[in-house]
């Protein structure tokens, strides 16, 4: 063998051992996952997550929002229906003629509750014999109602009624008369009674 042939054998030689190092790293870089792929999974997930996050709190936010709204809906609702069962009651109590008498006492009654009622009750026959007794006759002509305080179980009105009120003292002639009070109410079961009046029954005529 030539001494050029020599010279060539040993650079094939050592060409072949560097390309097969050169080939491991290669190799072993295909069987673990690219840096930059692993990153991509990292930061979708951490996207995944922080989504599920801001749609939990949207979520969490609407239904707060919805119940807060709910909430003053039923409240408002409740204090409507107070104030109009006030406005409705009110002249209930200046309408009655003393020839008549059962059907005013039983519509006190069918609006009333509690101490109201109770109190109603006790004086119904004295009450009763004073109107007869004096011949007295009351109209409402006029009514005016706002609530001072309410929610959804229990509310306070105040009420002013404008009447015409006739009597032997009167001559029997209608004179005006005003009757100003404050009811307190209690919800029963979606109605509306009235459980505290401030006010005495009737009303002196104006003079």
């Amino acid at each position: 063998m030539s001494t050029d042939e020599k010279d060539t054998g040993t650079s094939e030689s050592e060409t072949s051992a560097v390309a097969a190092a050169a080939e491991k790293p290669a190799v072993a870089s295909e069987a673990s996952p690219p840096a930059s792929r692993w990153t991509a999974e990292r930061k979708s997930l951490l996207l995944r997550g922080a989504a599920a996050v801001v749609l939990g709190a949207s979520v969490a936010s609407s239904v707060i929002l919805f119940l807060e709204n709910k909430e003053s809906k039923d409240l408002l609702a409740a204090q409507q229906g107070a104030r109009e069962a006030a406005c409705r009651y009110a002249p209930v109590l200046a309408d009655y003629d003393s020839k008549s008498l059962d059907g005013y006492f039983q519509a006190v009654l069918d609006g009333a509750t509690g101490d109201w009622k109770k109190q109603f009750e006790a004086t119904s026959t004295e009450l009763r014999e004073a109107l007869t007794q004096g011949q007295v006759t009351s109209k409402a002509t006029d009514t005016q109602c706002a609530l001072r305080t309410g929610d959804e179980d229990s509310a306070e009105a105040i009420v002013v009624i404008g009447t015409t009120i006739s009597s032997l003292g009167t001559e029997h002639k209608a004179k005006p008369g005003q009757l100003s009070m404050v009811m307190s109410l209690h919800n029963d079961g979606g109605r509306w009674l009235v459980e505290k009046v401030n006010s005495p029954l009737t009303a002196t005529p104006a003079q």
